[in-house]
């Protein structure tokens, strides 16, 4: 094998294996396991997850996550386990069969104003407390649709948590 080939290899291995157990990703990476973007994000799927501290069932349940629809980060994959984390960075190694690609965002400021149209003129339709899990509709530059607790509208951005800075959802 040609030497460029194999240093190649070597560093997609190397990559792998940081990736795997723990080490964050680079934005442009790609998931071993799925091909999917890392850091990505999801939400849980069930009401109770163990958090591990490597991905097998022997390792330690560190805590339990215990909140149906949370939007947590995937940092990292390796086989059928994900490393993920919360808005508060804590985290740890969960069963994929628990996550769910349906994305959720957390209310970061209190009383947040939920508005009929992406503009901060628009009329106010709802109003959502600190700590408020929403489902994500789309973003736009500056705007996020949010669907909550039978109210839907437009909030900014920055008072979320479970998208990214830069990322668009349609």
């Amino acid at each position: 094998m040609p030497v460029g080939l194999t240093r190649s290899v070597a560093a997609l291995f190397l990559a792998a294996c940081l990736c795997a157990f723990g080490m964050p990703a680079h934005a442009g990476e790609r998931g071993p396991v799925t091909n999917l973007p890392l850091p990505r994000f999801v939400s849980m799927k069930a009401s109770e997850a163990n958090v591990r501290r490597g991905p097998s069932l022997t390792h330690r349940i560190d805590w339990i996550f215990k909140q149906k629809d949370m939007p947590l980060e995937i940092t990292a994959e390796y086989g059928h386990w994900r490393r993920v984390r919360d808005r508060d960075g804590a985290g740890g190694w969960v069963h994929y069969s628990l996550l769910s690609g349906v994305r959720t965002v957390v209310v970061e400021k209190d009383m947040t104003e939920l508005h009929a149209r992406p503009a901060p003129t628009a009329p106010v339709v709802a109003r959502l407390e600190l700590g408020v899990v929403a489902r994500l509709k789309a973003c736009e530059a500056q705007w996020c649709r949010l669907d909550a607790d039978g109210y839907s509208g437009w909030a900014p951005r920055a008072h979320l948590w479970g998208v990214g800075p830069d990322e668009t959802v349609k």
